[in-house]
């Protein structure tokens, strides 16, 4: 028998422990063994529910327990999370997590340790929810050169934007619907200003390239700045607005970002609506790749946290090279990467051609005395500067070839 114990009972956490539950039998067979929850810890009681018989309110008794063989950590931020996990994983135990902001931040210190104890520290949850994407990359796809991940990393931004796109909705009005259906937190500032897809494109990125991409060092964008009337230039266009966490390689330099985009029909990532999440992998001999599906979510993402539970049951003593590079990737700057931009101003197209030159399409009648525009593609530090120069711009968004 496998024993378990679980950090944390809030929706992950009792999302694992009900898929552990009703799936024991399948989990059964294919570990070939019985995974039992030895513990659950919460500083909570839970009156009535039967993790009643296993609640614990100190780590202390998970930690000193030998039979213990593998800790869930899905508390949540970073301490006291990679403090528990650390001291998991020196104890001899293995690790499985959803906690991206842990991974973003210590989880090269973890996989090595998960290493050198040959036992092992897996995160599948931790940038997907329910879309399985970390082994997709560690195995799969291990034949592949990747040279671009892009993803719609965040339901909570993605139901933002598409109800402001087909609902006409403002910014302060869709964040107050999304925060009544739960799908935003009181304090949302880690989803609408970008960190926590900021977190998920670097543990991505550090996977797909073999070199630890520092999330710190990622130019960073919410969508707080976006407006229905953006979106009304977007509709004119064909075209849509998505919040997107995207990694490329140019040459054998790589960059990194996080910043809505004009997305088009001709993108895979146009048709990611609601709450749901997208990840775009380009491989050099495979082309393109597209994982698709509940990017958050009690039981999507609890499903994940218990697929790294199987794979860590069945590899007790042995490290199965999932973890983190301890090698440090230095990322190009974003201001010499060429893409096409959507710009709104308040002039003439004449004045827009006195400093673009001949645009790509031009929008006018939506707001008046304004136009909107996309450029040809060019450097962020070249349209910076044109932008300066053609002064009265509304708003500027990239665009996404």
């Amino acid at each position: 028998m496998i024993q378990v114990a679980i950090l944390g009972y809030g929706t992950v956490g009792s999302g694992v422990y009900e898929v552990l539950k009703t799936n024991r039998d399948s989990i059964k067979e294919k570990t070939g063994d019985e995974i039992h929850v030895k513990y659950v810890l919460d500083l909570r009681d839970f009156p009535g529910d039967p993790v009643e018989e296993v609640l614990v309110h100190d780590y202390e008794k998970i930690i000193s327990d030998p039979d213990v063989d593998i800790v869930v950590e899905v508390m949540g931020g970073v301490e006291p999370a990679h403090t528990f996990a650390k001291r998991a994983l020196e104890a001899g135990k293995s690790v499985a997590t959803s906690n991206k902001a842990m991974v973003a931040q210590c989880g090269v210190e973890l996989s090595k340790i998960a290493r050198e104890k040959n036992i092992n520290f897996l995160f599948e949850a931790s940038c997907g929810g329910g879309i399985p994407i970390i082994r997709p990359l560690n195995n799969a796809l291990t034949a592949e050169v990747i040279d671009e991940i892009t993803g719609i990393l965040n339901g909570t931004t993605n139901y933002m934007l598409y109800k402001m796109s087909t609902e006409g909705c403002d910014f302060d009005e869709v964040l107050k619907e999304a925060q009544e259906k739960g799908y935003a937190e009181a304090d949302p500032t880690a989803d609408i200003e970008g960190h926590d897809v900021c977190r998920k494109i670097a543990i991505l990125s550090s996977l797909a390239y073999g070199k630890f991409v520092d999330f710190q060092e990622i130019p960073t964008e919410g969508i707080t700045k976006i407006t229905a009337m953006d979106m009304k230039y977007a509709k004119e266009l064909g075209m849509t607005v998505k919040l997107l966490g995207t990694s490329r390689k140019v040459g054998d330099q790589v960059y990194a970002q996080v910043a809505p985009y004009l997305v088009g029909p001709s993108s895979q990532l146009y048709s990611v609506n609601d709450v749901f999440n997208g990840i775009f992998v380009h491989g050099n001999m495979l082309g393109d790749a597209m994982f698709y599906g509940s990017g958050a979510g009690k039981l999507p993402t609890a499903s994940a946290v218990v697929a790294d539970i199987i794979e860590e049951a069945k590899n007790l003593n042995k490290n199965v090279m999932y973890g983190l590079s301890e090698e440090k990737m230095d990322l190009m700057s974003v201001d010499n990467v060429e893409e096409r931009y959507f710009v709104r101003h308040q002039g003439t197209e004449k004045d827009v051609e006195a400093v673009f030159g001949n645009v790509e399409q031009v929008v006018e009648g939506i707001v008046d005395g304004e136009i909107g525009f996309i450029t040809w593609k060019m450097t962020y530090g070249e349209f910076q500067k044109k932008v300066e120069e053609l002064g009265k711009v509304a708003q500027t968004i990239r665009v996404k070839d």
